[in-house]
């Protein structure tokens, strides 16, 4: 049901067989977010509001960081779905039609708890729509300069001609060493805990 809902949001903005038709986005991204995500991307292009649609979510991303009352209205599990979806459609002042419609649908679903993902699934797909491939690559202890140029030159060799990358890097001394890149929809976990892991479940189903 949730998934003809999701559907219906990408094809609201349309009227005829052809453009109700799903725009298929330029990286393919996962999971629920995934769908939510395409899903907007497909009904912005159709109202030719992408760029509007990108700027709501980034506001809204932040104001998720910086006031408490929202956050708490959007994660207290105690408030009903139909009266997070009101208050969302409320704000239609203050954000774009397809923006109101995926925060609305969102809450009547009961997946806002999944709205950082999608917004982040959205952005992925807006950077490749602008020809960037997001990358973020995480590693136990900060890389220094001559590593870093290394590694984007590495990465922008892994990519099409005339793609650019958008390397961001986070530390996560969980990983104990080695790295994990996320590179568009790719994932690729090269750390030490990974692999020390693997190797204590086959240690495990050995015993």
């Amino acid at each position: 049901m949730a998934a003809s809902r999701i559907n219906v949001m990408a094809r609201s903005f349309s009227s005829t067989s052809v453009a109700q038709q799903m725009v298929k986005p330029p990286v393919q991204v996962f999971g629920v977010e995934g769908r939510y995500a395409t899903a907007l991307y497909s009904a912005a292009h159709k109202q030719k509001s992408l760029d509007v649609v990108e700027k709501d979510l980034i506001k809204f991303q932040g104001l998720m960081k910086t006031d408490k009352k929202l956050t708490e209205f959007v994660k207290d599990p105690s408030i009903k779905r139909k009266v997070k979806a009101e208050a969302f459609r409320a704000i239609s002042k203050s954000f774009s039609p397809a923006t109101v419609n995926l925060l609305s649908l969102m809450a009547e679903n009961g997946r806002l708890d999944k709205v950082n993902q999608v917004i982040n699934a959205f952005k992925l797909i807006m950077a490749a729509d602008r020809g960037e491939v997001v990358c973020e690559v995480i590693t136990a202890k900060p890389l220094d300069a001559d590593l870093k140029g290394k590694l984007e030159a590495a990465l922008k060799s892994s990519v099409k001609s005339g793609q650019n990358i958008q390397l961001t890097t986070r530390v996560d001394p969980s990983i104990v060493g080695g790295m994990i890149v996320s590179i568009g929809d790719k994932y690729v976990d090269m750390s030490v805990a990974s692999k020390i892991k693997k190797y204590t479940d086959v240690l495990k189903q050995a015993v």
